[in-house]
């Protein structure tokens, strides 16, 4: 099993003697909706092969054949499970659904030589894939990394970028963070001002964010950009087609300085503020008066017709009440509503539009706050705080996506020597730690586990400006956890894993992936 080193690991993997060749004239057959994954696999590998493999209907009488099918059969695996069989002669994956047979594809793709993984053609290398036989299937449904894209703008190349490399790992959700108090990034039609004035900050802090402003410097230069709806849903379209979810997240009642930067009446002081030039956490909170609420579910109908996922995220987190306790109008707001305090109020938002969503077929998702107050049936939870807020939604019969900061925040440092790394926020999570990542914490019994979806990554971009930022801090710690949320925990093995890592590196490298070495 020595040239045999998947990223995550198969449940099951039997290595066998021989190897199957990919030459010019490997057929590959398949029909229906498996000639769709035929074709993924076929251009995934083009660029480095100079091959444009056939696809063919049916298996000729002869020659070298990779046959994709869909079989019912497999219904135990689950939509994402497959089967993966390499002869000398003839490979053939399996699935129940297309899903299944893209995650087939990818560990094809890994059973390959690393300079497959090249985008350009590689001369002089047999194209030999392994004997094996591989049965496989996730342990859990949700395998996903959050960007945040509101702190920096990220180009859209690279957002198709990091999905290629979401899907190499077999994660199916991307969560898009796209609005903040530093910037506001979706286009939102029937209120340009979003984008027109919420899009771009005059500058941006230089070095560590601290509370006095006297001791902050700045770079003076101007920082934005977002992406039209016919952008995103180009990106919806591109995630699908690999098979990941986008998640889209719209931040409310907190972190929505920028928002109300563009239209002050959604904010508490009437006062004409910018958009934040700061790190850290503001005050400026959206009002909860009706027209407020309105232009809430007015921003998210549109987001709603360019994401078509179940989950939407409201954000939730962070939300200082302070403008709502100085508030007369908010104050009023809820004596009318009969609310006994201002936690009372976010949860009173946080109902609206978990009602709105729901009417729409939707389900609402939020960080780990929107519990305070009192959560409406339908909501998710994400928790970050830690485990606890994840603990208790899930005690309480909430479903929860397990995103714990101390194993799951790619924005910390990634060594203790903090003077040989790149400026990140806080803390300390090594690559073992990220490994060591467990969505099921001990506290929750087997009753409730099922309502544990899984569990992501992420990347907040305070102290990442460009692309590289975000490669060096994500990878190699996204392979950790990839593995984590994907092989079964009493498979888990760190020294294997790292094993597996080393020549997985060379991948990531034939990638132009900007990784942190080991």
């Amino acid at each position: 099993m020595s040239d045999i080193h998947i990223i995550p690991q198969p449940v099951s993997l039997s290595p066998a003697d021989g190897v199957f060749l990919v030459t010019p004239a490997t057929r590959l057959v398949a029909v229906g909706d498996a000639a769709d994954i035929a074709a993924y696999f076929r251009d995934m590998v083009a660029p480095a092969t100079g091959f444009s493999l056939q696809i063919v209907s049916h298996r000729p009488d002869h020659g070298p054949v990779m046959e994709f099918r869909l079989d019912p059969a497999l219904a135990s695996l689950g939509s994402e499970g497959y089967v993966l069989s390499v002869s000398p002669n003839v490979v053939i994956a399996r699935a129940m659904a297309a899903q299944g047979l893209r995650h087939a594809a990818q560990t094809l793709r890994q059973l390959l030589p690393a300079a497959a993984f090249d985008p350009a053609k590689v001369e002089g290398m047999a194209w030999a894939i392994p004997c094996v036989e591989i049965e496989d299937a996730p342990r859990f449904g949700w395998r996903g990394s959050m960007l945040d894209v509101a702190r920096h703008f990220m180009p859209l190349p690279f957002i198709y970028k990091y999905l290629d490399l979401l899907a190499m790992h077999k994660m199916n959700v991307f969560h898009w963070h796209l609005t903040e108090d530093q910037g506001w990034r979706i286009e939102i039609k029937k209120y340009p001002r979003l984008t027109e004035v919420g899009a771009w900050r005059r500058e941006t802090v230089v070095g560590h964010w601290r509370r006095d402003r006297d001791d902050m410097a700045y770079d003076g230069t101007p920082h934005g950009g977002f992406y039209s709806q016919e952008e995103a849903r180009q990106v919806v379209a591109y995630a699908a087609a690999r098979g990941i979810t986008v998640v889209p997240e719209i931040e409310m009642p907190g972190h929505a300085q920028a928002a109300i930067a563009a239209y002050p009446e959604l904010g508490n002081t009437g006062r004409q503020l910018e958009v934040s030039t700061d790190w850290g956490i503001h005050h400026e909170v959206f009002n909860a008066e009706e027209g407020t609420i309105r232009f809430l579910q007015d921003v998210l109908d549109e987001v709603l017709a360019i994401f078509p996922s179940t989950f939407i995220h409201i954000g939730g987190d962070e939300v200082p009440k302070i403008q709502w306790q100085e508030s007369p109008s908010a104050q009023a707001r809820m004596k009318a509503l009969g609310l006994k305090d201002e936690a009372a109020l976010q949860s009173y938002i946080t109902g609206r539009m978990d009602q709105f969503l729901a009417l729409r077929g939707r389900r609402l998702l939020g960080w780990d706050e929107i519990l305070e107050g009192g959560l409406a049936p339908g909501a998710t939870v994400m928790s970050w705080r830690g485990e606890a807020g994840g603990i208790a939604a899930a005690k309480a019969g909430h479903d929860v996506v397990m995103a714990p900061n101390w194993w799951t925040y790619f924005d910390y440092y990634q060594s203790e020597d903090r003077s040989r790394e790149p400026l990140a926020i806080s803390n300390y999570l090594p690559l073992e730690k990220a490994y060591a990542f467990e969505p099921v914490p001990t506290e929750i019994d087997a009753g409730q586990a099922g309502h544990v979806l899984g569990g992501q990554c992420q990347l907040w971009t305070e102290y990442m400006p460009k692309p590289a930022n975000v490669e060096y801090m994500a990878f190699p710690r996204l392979c950790a956890l990839a593995e984590a949320v994907w092989t079964p925990a009493g498979q888990k093995d760190y020294s294997g894993f790292l094993a597996r890592l080393a020549p997985h590196l060379e991948r990531l490298r034939a990638m132009g992936v900007r990784y942190r070495p080991l």
